[in-house]
């Protein structure tokens, strides 16, 4: 049902790709090799960076020396373990990510720089073994991002770009966290719509646009019984849980009922008693956006991540949808 699996994450130390557990990695990749036994057209790629490994990526693409030297290690990670591409997942260029990352005004050129070079290293590779091999990235979702790196120069080098379309959630706000659209009156509100515009008006292909999808819920507690529960103020965020937890022992249990917002393509789950709100993606709004997928003719769906539906309900729901392409 995979075409292509993100192994997450790659550490940046030094200016260079590093594996932070070898030991673990390479028994990983050699068993994650094994599945294109049952699926040849199955593709692996490194994921560089992610929420927690972001820190060093502004240092190590900040001069040509450094940049070179990160790209030809992320290549020779590829090379070692039989790999098939590179994805690079810096939250974020420019703008703050986790607490202490680094970021600096040169991160928007240098972007683009780091995807240049990585497929260079990942075209010479290709001379030796003659394999084309993947260079894609995930981004935020938001404008923001977009402001703040070259997306037209970066999608030269690039074969898709993964946009984050989820984690949309204000901070002590109750709201949708992966929508296809926006809520009613609030059309201001990020969303997949948005970022897919976002990106394609910056430059991009829609053919490279992968929209994304939760196979998690975020939740909170709301200050109050009134209604509507969206926009309400979340007084605690709690553990949201993934898909196969939410629909085996949450939807329709225990006091929570299951809504859906028309505007936003989007469910939620709210119990009235307990005050608890959880926002997700589930079997019908996995299809809308599938449907919105080919309807724009985009690259495809993604999705963060493949442990929080271990029963595949979500997984099934995006095959069955996208004509098994």
């Amino acid at each position: 049902k995979l075409s292509i699996i993100n192994y997450a994450f790659v550490d940046v130390k030094g200016n260079r790709a590093f594996l932070t557990n070898e030991a673990t990695d390479s028994i990983n990749f050699r068993n994650l090799n094994e599945l294109k036994k049952i699926n040849p057209g199955l593709r692996i790629v490194i994921s560089i960076g992610g929420w927690s490994w972001s820190e060093n990526f502004s240092d190590a693409v900040l001069t040509d020396t450094a940049r070179l030297a990160f790209a030809k290690s992320a290549a020779g990670i590829v090379a070692e373990y039989n790999l098939d591409g590179v994805d690079i997942d810096w939250e974020y260029p420019g703008i703050p990510g986790e607490d202490g990352n680094v970021y600096r005004r040169e991160d928007k050129e240098n972007f683009a720089l780091m995807f240049r070079d990585c497929r260079k290293y990942l075209d010479s590779l290709k001379k030796i073994t003659n394999k084309k091999y993947l260079l894609t990235t995930a981004v935020g979702g938001f404008p923001q991002f977009v402001d703040n790196a070259d997306m037209k120069k970066s999608q030269e080098y690039l074969d898709y770009i993964n946009l984050m379309t989820y984690d949309y959630h204000p901070k002590d706000i109750v709201s949708h966290h992966t929508n296809l659209f926006p809520s009613a009156d609030f059309e201001k509100e990020n969303s997949g719509d948005k970022a897919v515009k976002t990106f394609a008006k910056a430059g991009v292909p829609a053919h490279k646009l992968v929209v994304g999808m939760a196979f998690y819920g975020r939740s909170w507690f709301l200050d109050s019984t009134k209604t509507p529960v969206l926009k309400r103020k979340a007084v605690k965020q709690v553990r949201g849980g993934g898909y196969t937890f939410l629909k085996d022992s949450v939807v329709g249990k225990n006091g929570f009922a299951e809504y859906w917002d028309d505007k936003a393509s989007a469910p939620y789950l709210y119990n009235d008693s307990t005050r608890q709100f959880i926002t997700y993606d589930n079997e019908r709004s996995v299809k809308e956006k599938c449907n919105y997928v080919k309807k724009y003719k985009l690259g495809g769906v993604m999705f963060w991540e493949y442990n929080s539906d271990p029963k595949l309900y979500l997984l099934t729901t995006a095959h069955e949808n996208l004509d098994h392409q």
